[in-house]
Formats: structure tokens, C-alpha cells, sequence
């Protein structure tokens, strides 16, 4: 009889596992009050379970109105790990869930502390490049492809606003127009040719009896004469040109490499559109529009090289894609600011304080680069300051206004490139330039 009887301790078993029974309470140990008497009618509450049911996966509690403890099978107190741990006095205390139980232990907070540091680090020296003439580095967050990308598609977007417009290939302007910017960007190319091999350009194809023609600059020429009389008729003193030269040599000796990777297989074009507004641009794939309203202000070869080399120096100096960058640390910076001020007052701070002074130095950069360039290109340098005080004219924008503008007042942008250093600068390399010693690679 002795498997009969195993047989049915195994059933027993199993039955009280699927549908537990009824005990008495002096199988149930107390652990609130281990002195309480199972005998006491006045005992509502008999305590925890004991130690040997919570190995089981058992809970007892107290029923409703009775005496009496309803041992039940608890799937969470089985499971392999805790989410509580038993101290000295036997009191558990439960683990906090969730991401912020990480940052409870001090190892855990050093340790995102030292990854973020780094990660923040490798982006930042990541992305840090080199301002071509200036040497000024800058942080830039917008990739090269997708900078050139955005060119493309907000130059055909600008087509088909001006459709219509635009004057044809053939046009006298437009071949003009065409003629200056060649030589600005070859200029570009000959500065840059020591460090890569450029493609042909493809706004327009020069052949090589074009390039002995003559650009007629009238300033050029009164340069290249020497005459006293007619240097005097330019504004311009003999004393500015006896300079001292140690900071262009300084500022040339700077041992940091220009980043010019962004314009590498550029495809420069050039159209002329009919309309009297007084500007020009350049977008971030070589892509320059010229309005005949400048033109119709602007009648030197000269005068139109520098505002054309102003446009390039943005794109060379990749102040869009810059701008971008600044844009997004100032967005992060205003909703910070949103939980604590007004936005109207957050924006208004934001666009005194950060994007307008931002948007003035850039245009200040701007000049100094196309400065360099129309020198470079054979164009007299001294032309630029009047061209930009005649557009500060034309602007109009004159004491607080300054403040308010995304440039510079006309009359400031001239007395900056009217300075002796920057001045004599471009000066040297236009005299190389005319004298047969061009400066190749001279950034």
C-alpha cells in the first residue's frame, strides 16, 4: 500500500497548489506582532506570512469580518529577483523603478557625466573649421552636402518667383554681370589652387582672347598712372599708402589650415534679373543673382566686383550654414527662457542681443573677404569704401536704425576697410597682381 499512499501525498500536493485550503491560524507566524495568540477573538490582524509560505509564492490576509487567514498563491513574490531588500529589523524596502533609480548612485552619475562631456566635446572640435582670409574658426553644425542642397533648391525656387525676369544669356547686362564674376571667382581659385584642383565653372566658358580685355575700370587706370591729380580726385591721401606691413605678414603667417572643402565641385551660375530692387546675393552652391536696380546705381566694373565679392566672401566664409547653427542654439536658449519670461520679451532680447549683432559681423567678414578678392582680381580696392557708404545711402538706415538692421551702416562698413592695415593689405596684392607677380595661393 505504500505507492497508494505516495500516490495520493502527490495529489494532496497538487490540489492544495491549484485550490488552497482553509489553515489554521497557528500555522501562520506574525511578524508585526509575534506575541499575538491565535486564541485572542479580539485579533483582527494576524501579521505577514511566514518565511517558509513566502518561499512558497503564499500571502495570508484577513478576511473581511472574520477571524480567519486565506493562504493564497502570489505570482510576484515567486519570481527569481526582488525589487525589495530586508534590512537589520527585517523591513523591507522596496527599489525605486524607472530612470531615475540610475542617477541614485553616484558611479552612474560620473559615469553620464563623462560620457556626455565627451560626446559633447567630439562634436564641437568636430565641426570647428577654418575661415578662408580671415583665419576666424567657427562652429557649423550643417553638413556640406546638404548646405549645397539647400542652395539648389532656393536658387530654382527664386527662378520661378522672377520667371520672366530674368534676362536672357545674350543680354549686354547679363554678360557683363557674367564677365566680372568669372574674374572674382577665378581670383577665388588661384588663392585656393594650392590646396586642390578646381572644376570648370559652369555659368560661363572663356575662351582665351577674353582674358587680355580690357575691364574698363576707370580707377584702374588713374592707379596705374600715378598721377597725383588723379588720386586726388579719388578721396584718397598718399599718406594712407606708406603703411606699416607687419600684421599682413603676422596675419599670413598663421599656421592654421583654411577650410575650403565646401567648395570643392561647386557649379558657380550667374543670371541678371530684371527688376529695380537694389541688391544682389550669392547661396551657398555658387548660385549669384544681380537685380539691375544695382546696375542702374552702380556703373563701374569696379563698383560691381566689390558688391559681387561681397556675395562670394558669404558663401567662401559659409555664413549661411553658420547661421543655421546659431539659430538652433538660440531656439534651445528661448524655450529655456519660455518657462520663466514672456516669449514677446524673449524674442525681442533674442533678436537685439544675438541674431542681428550676429547677422552685422558677418557682413563685416563679408567685406573683408570681397575686399581681398576684387584686389585680387585685378579690380582697385580702394573703390570699396564709397560703394558701401553710396549703399548705406541707399538704405537709409542711420542712428538707432543701425541698431535695428542686419548690416552694418554704410558709413562704418568704409571707415572698417578704410583702415590702414586691412587697406594695405589688399593693396599689395592689387600692385602684385598688375605688376606680373600675382599671389598664387596667397591664403
Amino acid at each position: 500500500m505504500s505507492w497508494y499512499r505516495r500516490t495520493k501525498l502527490v495529489f494532496d500536493s497538487i490540489r492544495r497548489n491549484i485550490d488552497p485550503k482553509i489553515l489554521p491560524r497557528s500555522h501562520v507566524s506574525s511578524r508585526i506582532n509575534p506575541y499575538l495568540s491565535s486564541s485572542t477573538p479580539s485579533a483582527k490582524f494576524s501579521g505577514f506570512s511566514s518565511i517558509a509560505s513566502r518561499k512558497l509564492g503564499l500571502v495570508s490576509f484577513t478576511s473581511l469580518g472574520q477571524n480567519t487567514n486565506r493562504v493564497v498563491n502570489n505570482p510576484f513574490m515567486s519570481l527569481s529577483k526582488r525589487n525589495y531588500y530586508v534590512d537589520r529589523y527585517q523591513v523591507r524596502h522596496f527599489k525605486p523603478r524607472g530612470p531615475g533609480r540610475w542617477f541614485q548612485n553616484p558611479r552612474n552619475v560620473w559615469t553620464v557625466v563623462l560620457v556626455g562631456s565627451g560626446a559633447v566635446l567630439t562634436l564641437y572640435f568636430g565641426n570647428l573649421e577654418t575661415v578662408p582670409y580671415t583665419k576666424r574658426t567657427h562652429f557649423v553644425l550643417l553638413s556640406k552636402p546638404m548646405e549645397k542642397r539647400l542652395g539648389e533648391t532656393q536658387f530654382e525656387q527664386i527662378k520661378k518667383t522672377y520667371k520672366g525676369k530674368v534676362l536672357p544669356a545674350i543680354h549686354p547686362e547679363s554678360i557683363r554681370v557674367r564677365m566680372i564674376a568669372k574674374e572674382v571667382i577665378d581670383a577665388l581659385q588661384r588663392g585656393l589652387s594650392h590646396e586642390r584642383v578646381w572644376s570648370d565653372l559652369g555659368y560661363a566658358s572663356m575662351d582665351s582672347t577674353l582674358k587680355g580685355s580690357d575691364k574698363g575700370v576707370k580707377e584702374t587706370a588713374m592707379a596705374l598712372s600715378g598721377d597725383e591729380e588723379t588720386m586726388s580726385d579719388m578721396k584718397w591721401s598718399k599718406e594712407d599708402q606708406v603703411l606699416d606691413d607687419r600684421w599682413i605678414q603676422q596675419s599670413r603667417k598663421k599656421d592654421l589650415k583654411a577650410s575650403s572643402s565646401h567648395l570643392e565641385g561647386i557649379s558657380w551660375e550667374v543670371i541678371v534679373v530684371n527688376d529695380p530692387m537694389v541688391n544682389a546675393f550669392c547661396l551657398p552652391a555658387g548660385k549669384i543673382v544681380v537685380f539691375t536696380g544695382l546696375l542702374d546705381h552702380f556703373k563701374s566694373d569696379a563698383e560691381v566686383a566689390t558688391v559681387i565679392g561681397h556675395e562670394v566672401g558669404h558663401a567662401v566664409a559659409r555664413h549661411v550654414a553658420e547661421g543655421i547653427t546659431k539659430n538652433l542654439w538660440v531656439a534651445i536658449l528661448q524655450l529655456v527662457l519660455y518657462q520663466v519670461v514672456m516669449p514677446d520679451l524673449v524674442n525681442t532680447m533674442s533678436a537685439l542681443f544675438l541674431k542681428l549683432p550676429f547677422s552685422r559681423k558677418m557682413e563685416i567678414e563679408a567685406d573683408y573677404i570681397g575686399l581681398l578678392l576684387i584686389a585680387s582680381a585685378g579690380y582697385d580696392p580702394r573703390v570699396a569704401p564709397s560703394v558701401y557708404e553710396k549703399l548705406g545711402k541707399l538704405g537709409g538706415a542711420k542712428g538707432l536704425g543701425e541698431y535695428l538692421s542686419t548690416h552694418p551702416s554704410g558709413e562704418k562698413r568704409s571707415q572698417l576697410l578704410a583702415q590702414a592695415h586691412v587697406m594695405e593689405e589688399a593693396l599689395m596684392i592689387y600692385r602684385e597682381v598688375h605688376t606680373g607677380r600675382g599671389i598664387e595661393g596667397f591664403l
